[in-house]
């Protein structure tokens, strides 16, 4: 049975994944703060969600490249 190689680092795909997971809190907190009435808050709030969760992300899709 081979080995399998570890994933490489690509910079661009966890920019992405980053952003993507980013835009993804920004969007479902902004849609929960719209439904109780404020929605910037609520866009505040899934930004700070959204950073730590993409940095999770990141980590949980290239732990094995460090």
């Amino acid at each position: 049975m081979l080995a399998t190689s570890p994933t490489s680092l690509n910079p661009a795909g966890a920019g992405g994944l980053l952003l993507a997971v980013l835009a993804a809190g920004v969007g479902v907190g902004a849609l929960i703060g719209w439904a109780v009435g404020a929605a910037p808050i609520g866009a505040l709030v899934g930004a700070v969600f959204g950073i730590l969760g993409g940095i999770y992300a990141v980590y949980l899709r290239y732990k094995d490249s460090f």
